[in-house]
C-alpha cells in the first residue's frame, strides 16, 4: 500500500487533518498533539523546519529513505533513529486474561506520566487525542498501556506500548497489543506499528503476526 510509505503525511492528509500545520507542502502535527512532520520533496524541508522551530524546540521528520535538507545555522540535527515499519500479516489470537480498560480523558495524566517514566522525551499530553488508548490497572494503578497514533482511512498505527518497570514480564504488553490489533481489525483497517531497530519487542510483535515491511527513519531536529 503506497500510503504506508509516508504514514505521517497520509495521516495528516486524512484522519488527522484537523491537527495539520502545513508549510508549502511539508506537513506537521500541531506540536501540542505530536512533534512529527513529513514531506514528499526533501528540497522543501529547510524553510519548513525554520518555521516549525518557532513552535517547537525539538521535533521529528519521518521518512522511509529520503534525507531532509535543513539550515545548519538555525537547526541542529540531534540524531537519526533507524527504525522499522511493521504491518500485520496474519493475526495471531491469544488468550486475554487481564481486564483491559478503554481509557478516557480522566486518565490523560496517568497515561502521560507512565509514558514519560518509561520513554521520556517526546510524548505530548494531547497525544491522547490521536486515537483510542487501552490500559491494565493493578490496585487502581495504571501499569500498562497501548494506544493508537497515526491513522488514515486504511490503517491505524499501534503505539504507546508501555509497561511500568515494576510490572514487566507478566504478558501485559502482549495482551494489550493483541487486543488493540483486534479492535483495529473490527474497523476494517490495517494494524501497523513502528519501532527502532534492535528493539527487543520486535519478537513479541512478530509472534502476534506482524512482519517487518520497510525501514522508517526518524530525523530528530533541534532549534539552535
Amino acid at each position: 500500500m503506497k500510503k504506508l510509505q509516508n504514514p505521517v503525511w497520509q495521516s495528516l492528509k486524512e484522519s488527522h487533518q484537523h491537527f495539520l500545520i502545513d508549510y508549502q507542502g511539508v506537513k506537521f502535527y500541531d506540536p501540542e498533539i505530536c512533534i512529527f512532520g513529513a514531506f514528499e520533496n526533501e528540497n522543501d524541508t529547510s524553510n519548513a523546519l525554520d518555521e516549525y522551530a518557532k513552535l517547537a524546540d525539538r521535533f521529528f521528520l519521518v521518512c522511509e529513505h529520503k534525507t531532509p535538507t535543513y539550515n545548519s545555522e538555525t537547526i541542529l540535527l540531534e540524531k537519526k533513529i533507524d527504525g522499522y515499519q511493521m504491518v500485520l500479516e496474519n493475526n495471531v489470537s491469544i488468550a486475554i486474561t487481564e481486564e483491559i480498560v478503554q481509557l478516557t480523558n480522566k486518565h490523560i495524566d496517568e497515561v502521560y506520566d507512565l509514558i514519560w517514566l518509561v520513554m521520556p522525551g517526546f510524548y505530548q499530553k494531547r497525544g491522547f487525542e490521536m486515537g483510542t488508548y487501552y490500559g491494565i490497572f493493578k490496585n487502581n494503578k495504571l501499569v500498562a498501556i497501548t494506544g493508537q497514533r497515526m491513522q488514515t482511512d486504511h490503517f491505524i498505527e499501534i503505539s504507546g506500548v508501555v509497561t511500568h518497570p515494576d510490572y514487566t514480564r507478566k504478558g501485559y504488553a502482549k495482551q494489550l497489543v493483541s487486543y488493540v490489533t483486534s479492535e483495529i481489525l473490527k474497523e476494517k483497517k490495517l494494524p501497523i506499528l513502528h519501532t527502532n531497530k534492535g528493539n527487543t519487542a520486535i519478537t513479541l510483535y512478530q509472534n502476534l503476526g506482524f512482519k517487518i515491511t520497510r525501514d522508517m527513519n526518524w530525523w530528530l531536529f533541534k532549534k539552535k
